[in-house]
C-alpha cells in the first residue's frame, strides 16, 4: 500500500497553478512529517522550477532538513505527494532519489578523505572495463569532464584529504551531477567558505543553472539569498510560510517571515569602558603557523579576530587553549604568567573554548543537555568520588534558563537539538566555573537570524558581567557589529587592529589579504 496519502485532484491543481504553472521540476504538496511527540512538518508545499536556484531558509527547527530528508529518500511522509519532472513518485530510499536525478550535498561532506578524487566522484559505480575491472582511465576521465564542465581544475589522482575545503565541496558537486542530477540540494555549501572561495562557488551555481540544473540552495546568510537566489521559500515551525521571487521581497521582511517578528537592529549596544588587562599573550610562536603574535584582553570588552581561511586565527585560539602546541612565547592571566600544556590546564587557570566545529569537539552528542553541561565541572559537582545530583540538577537548570536553551527538559539527547540550542549547550557547560576568558571560534556557524541575535545578546552580557571575551569570526559584519577591538591576522601574524565602532570592511580585508592600511 503506498504509504503517502494524496489531496484532492482540485486541491492538487490549485496548489500547482499558484506555484510555478508549466516549469516545474518538483512540487511537494502538503507535505506532513511527524515523529513522537512532534509534527515536523504540517502540509508543506515547494515548488521548484527547471534551472533556477531556489532558496530555502528558516531558523533552526523550522522543518528545512526534515523537508530535504524527505526529497533525499531518507525519510517517508507521512502525509502529501511528490510530482517529479511530471510523474508523481515515492522517494522510499535515497538510492531511488539519486535513481530519479536527485542528489544532496551536505554540510558534512560524504567523501572518503583517503581515496583519489576520481575514487570518490564514482565511489560504487565504478566504469567497468575487459572482464569487469574497474577502468581507471575512464573514471579519471569522466572526473576530468565534470570538474572542467565547472571551470575547476583539480587533479584527480589527488587524495580527498589534501584538498582545501572548496575543493572539496566541487569534488562533491561532480559526483552529483556524475549520477545525472536534474536536481541538486545544497545544505550550507558556504558555511565553511570566504572571500574568492565563495564567490568561486557562486560561479559554478550559475553555470549550473545555466545548463538547466535545478537548485535548493539553504542558507542562514540571508545576503547570499539575495546575491545568488531567484526564488525563496520560507518554513516556520514546520509549516509554510510563502514562496517570493527575491526581487520583490526585502531583508527584512524575509526575517519577519522567518521569526514572525521584527528583529529590530541584530547587534546589542557596545558596553562600558574595558576594564583590567585580563589576558596578556606575548611572542606566541609556533613555527609554520603562528610568528611572534602578541596581543590583550581586557574585562569586559569583547575582542574580535578576523583574517581569511588559514590565516591562523584557530590556530592561535587552540594554542592559547593548551589543544596545540607552541614553541615559544607567554600567555598571562590577570597579571601573572600561566603555563598551558593542555586545555586542562587552561580550564583551571579560567580559559575556556567554544570551538569552531561543535558536534566534533564541543559537544557529546549522544549524552543529554544534563551530562554535557555537567561533564566539564565533575570537579565542582561531586563529593568523594560521587556526583550531587542535586547540584547538577540546579546547576543544569539554571543554564537552561539563564541562556534560554529550547529543550524537552535536562535529559533530551544534545543531538536532537537546534544548532542554536546546541551551542547554547557548549557555552552553558563552560559558564558554571564562572570563567575570566571566553574564546568563541565561529560563534554563530550555521545558526539562524533568530539564534544569532540570542548568541549576541548572551555575548554582550557575558562582557557586562565582567568576563573577557575573544570572538573569531569569518562574517565581517558579525566583527563590525560585535568587537570593541578587532584584530586582524594574516600568515600566522597579527598585522592590523582597529576600533570596533569605526573600522569598516574595506580596512579589515585589505589587512587580511596583506596590503597595507
Amino acid at each position: 500500500m503506498n504509504r503517502i496519502q494524496h489531496g484532492t485532484q482540485a486541491v492538487t491543481q490549485s496548489v500547482r497553478e499558484m506555484t510555478c504553472v508549466n516549469d516545474c521540476i518538483l512540487q511537494m504538496e502538503r507535505i506532513t512529517k511527524r515523529f513522537p511527540g512532534v509534527v515536523a512538518l504540517s502540509e508543506v508545499s515547494l515548488a521548484c522550477r527547471k534551472g533556477e536556484v531556489h532558496a530555502l531558509v528558516g531558523e533552526n527547527g523550522a522543518g528545512k532538513s526534515t523537508l530535504v530528508k524527505i526529497l533525499s529518500g531518507a525519510y517517508l511522509p507521512d502525509d502529501g505527494q511528490i510530482v517529479f519532472k511530471g510523474r508523481e513518485v515515492e522517494l522510499d530510499s535515497p538510492r531511488r532519489a539519486q535513481q530519479l536525478g536527485i542528489a544532496i550535498i551536505m554540510q558534512e561532506f560524504n567523501l572518503l578523505p583517503y581515496l583519489t578524487v576520481q575514487e570518490n566522484v564514482f565511489l560504487g559505480r565504478e566504469p567497468r572495463g575487459w572482464l569487469g575491472f574497474i577502468d581507471t582511465r575512464e573514471a579519471a576521465q569522466r572526473s576530468r569532464e565534470l570538474l572542467h564542465a565547472m571551470s575547476v581544475d583539480i587533479d584527480v589522482f589527488e587524495l580527498v584529504d589534501r584538498l582545501s575545503v572548496a575543493q572539496r565541496q566541487f569534488v562533491e558537486i561532480a559526483k552529483a551531477l556524475s549520477l545525472g542530477a536534474d536536481l541538486l540540494i545544497m545544505d550550507e555549501p558556504s558555511a565553511t567558505l570566504t572571500g574568492h572561495e565563495l564567490e568561486y562557488l557562486f560561479r559554478v551555481i550559475n553555470g549550473l543553472k545555466e545548463r538547466g540544473v535545478t537548485i535548493i540552495y539553504i542558507s542562514h546568510r540571508l545576503d547570499e539569498i539575495f546575491g545568488i537566489a531567484d526564488r525563496v521559500t520560507v518554513l516556520k515551525d514546520g509549516k509554510y510560510m510563502g514562496t517570493r521571487d527575491v526581487r520583490d521581497v526585502t531583508k527584512s521582511q524575509l526575517i519577519r517571515m522567518m521569526v514572525g517578528r521584527e528583529m529590530g537592529e541584530a547587534f546589542p549596544a557596545r558596553g562600558t569602558p574595558a576594564g583590567e588587562i585580563v589576558l596578556k599573550v606575548r611572542g606566541l610562536t609556533r613555527k609554520g603557523v603562528l610568528h611572534s603574535v602578541s596581543f590583550e584582553v581586557r574585562a569586559k570588552e569583547i575582542v574580535g579576530l578576523a583574517g581569511l581561511v588559514g590565516s591562523g586565527r584557530t590556530e592561535l585560539a587552540r594554542a592559547i587553549f593548551g589543544a596545540d602546541p607552541i614553541d615559544s612565547g607567554q600567555v598571562e592571566l590577570q597579571g601573572k604568567a600561566v603555563e598551558i600544556k593542555r586545555p586542562h590546564d587552561a580550564v583551571e587557570a579560567g580559559i575556556v573554548l567554544v570551538p569552531e566545529d561543535r558536534k566534533l569537539e564541543g559537544l557529546v552528542d549522544i549524552l543529554s543537555v544534563r551530562e554535557n553541561i555537567g561533564l566539564p565541572n565533575l570537579g565542582l559537582l561531586q563529593r568523594w568520588g560521587f556526583v550531587r545530583s542535586r547540584q547538577e540538577a540546579a546547576h543544569v537548570q539554571e543554564k537552561i534558563q539563564q541562556l534560554d536553551i529550547r529543550t524537552y527538559g535536562p535529559d533530551q539527547l544534545a543531538l536532537n537539538l537546534s544548532g542554536g540550542n546546541q551551542q547554547k549547550v557548549v557555552l552553558g557547560k563552560w559558564l558554571v566555573s564562572a570563567p575570566k576568558l571566553i574564546i568563541l571560534d565561529e560563534p554563530t556557524r550555521g545558526i539562524d537570524v533568530g539564534a544569532k541575535a540570542e548568541i549576541y545578546r548572551l555575548m554582550r552580557q557575558l562582557a557586562e558581567t565582567g568576563a573577557a571575551v575573544l570572538m573569531i569570526s569569518s562574517e565581517l559584519p558579525e566583527i563590525l557589529g560585535m568587537a570593541d577591538r578587532i584584530l586582524v591576522m594574516h600568515e600566522g601574524r597579527l598585522v592590523a587592529e582597529f576600533e570596533g565602532a569605526r573600522a569598516t570592511e574595506e580596512e579589515i580585508l585589505t589587512a587580511a589579504t596583506g596590503g597595507a592600511v
